[in-house]
């Protein structure tokens, strides 16, 4: 089929000749309304007009960036990638992503699982909402994810074919490299620029060499470590969730990357969620429950991580009688140190992007008190410089929360 942008009122006729979706639908008449508000598609709740719970989610990639408009040229074949992307994780992680209805590469276009009984996590966590399984399942998710994908678990030949599959997704990759650990540190065209004006914390950024070389380092490990498939985007509005199941959404940015960059990306958002509470709603119960919760992953991870290696006796890295178990009980070790290690720093890059460049968080961005806006930006941006500058350096997880209580 060829190519065409869908509305509020194309989508229910494009979608009416889907059989897989008019399965779900059968006879039922249907409405569809406009719900994304993400940076860079497209979105719409389609559903039947006598029971709204009958509904499903249809998501298109149009040949733009949404959030800056049709003049910032960005090719939709990015759909292709969280296509591939979407089934590749639910294979792995069955329980923690959401089922796909109908998909097509020619419209850029998947229709999934209308999560309707979920929430954002984002807005869940700025209305300090506590959730129990929220560090047990996103750890399963990251174990399962980057370990099943990586040279830890393939062998060589099944690892290069994943990287033939993904690593053509060059423009979205491209723009992290520019929106993540470039120009968000620098005059650029593209930050928010009302903000930077006359901003002495962006001044002070923007100059700040010794953060940037470093930054220089980790844009150098995302764009040249083919670990494992990575969501690319793992931020806390990519989670659907409630108090019993947790979805990963929205992995658009997916490609074969490094293993601590969507471990990082999560660890950001929940610092940014703690600076929140910090200065808006100064609630130390809830900041200590986000601190607990960025250990609990970071833990969690390591542990079923090494669980699934452990099991692992041949892959594209390691031969089985190569090593003794005492050293490689030592080298997974170390290899899972050097995870977190990266993690910290890349999450310190997501964190110090969100100030001012082109894509914030709301609960920092949103703060309507200019004032206490500029007090949770510095706060931000002094975890980020720490992060970034001592990563390398994180002997234990416990100097990561460390960092982010001790910033004042």
């Amino acid at each position: 089929m060829e190519y065409k942008e869908l509305d509020v009122n194309s989508v229910i006729s494009y979608l009416k000749s889907v059989d897989e979706v008019m399965n779900y639908f059968g006879s039922d008449d249907l409405k569809a309304d406009e719900i994304g508000d993400g940076n860079l598609n497209y979105v719409y709740l389609v559903s039947s007009t006598t029971d709204s719970k009958k509904a499903l989610i249809v998501k298109q990639a149009v040949p733009y960036l949404r959030c800056v408009g049709e003049e910032f040229a960005l090719g939709r074949q990015r759909m292709t990638y969280e296509i591939r992307a979407l089934s590749k994780f639910k294979s792995i992680a069955p329980n923690l992503v959401p089922e796909l209805y109908h998909v097509s590469e020619d419209m850029s276009i998947v229709v999934m699982q209308y999560l309707g009984k979920h929430i954002i996590l984002r807005g869940g966590l700025t209305d300090a909402k506590k959730y129990p399984n929220l560090s047990e399942h996103i750890s399963t998710y990251l174990a399962q994810t980057l370990f099943k994908t990586s040279s830890l678990y393939l062998d060589s030949t099944s690892k290069r074919k994943l990287i033939d599959e993904f690593n053509s997704n060059t423009e979205l990759c491209k723009l992290t490299e520019d929106f993540v650990f470039t120009f968000a540190y620098m005059e650029n065209e593209t930050n928010d620029a009302d903000n930077v004006k006359d901003n002495q914390l962006a001044k002070e950024l923007f100059a700040d060499m010794e953060f940037k070389e470093r930054v220089l380092d980790l844009k150098y490990k995302f764009m040249t470590a083919p670990d494992a498939l990575i969501h690319g985007d793992l931020h806390t509005g990519s989670i659907m969730l409630n108090e019993e199941e947790t979805y990963v959404i929205d992995p658009e940015f997916a490609f074969v990357g490094p293993f601590g960059f969507d471990i990082g990306a999560l660890v950001a958002n929940l610092a940014n969620n703690y600076v929140h509470h910090t200065i808006v709603t100064k609630d130390e119960d809830f900041k200590e429950y986000l601190l607990e919760t960025i250990k609990e992953i970071l833990e969690l991870f390591e542990s079923k991580f090494l669980q699934l290696w452990e099991v692992q006796k041949e892959s594209a890295l390691l031969i089985d009688g190569y090593i003794d178990d005492k050293t490689a009980h030592r080298y997974r070790k170390k290899f899972l140190k050097s995870i977190i290690q990266e993690s910290v720093g890349f999450a310190g890059c997501k964190m110090a992007r969100r100030v001012f460049g082109v894509a914030g968080v709301a609960e920092i961005r949103g703060i309507e008190d200019k004032k206490m806006r500029r007090d949770a930006e510095a706060l931000v941006l002094k975890i980020a410089r720490e992060f970034v500058m001592k990563y390398d350096k994180i002997e234990a997880i416990d100097e990561i929360l460390e960092i982010i209580k001790s910033a004042r």
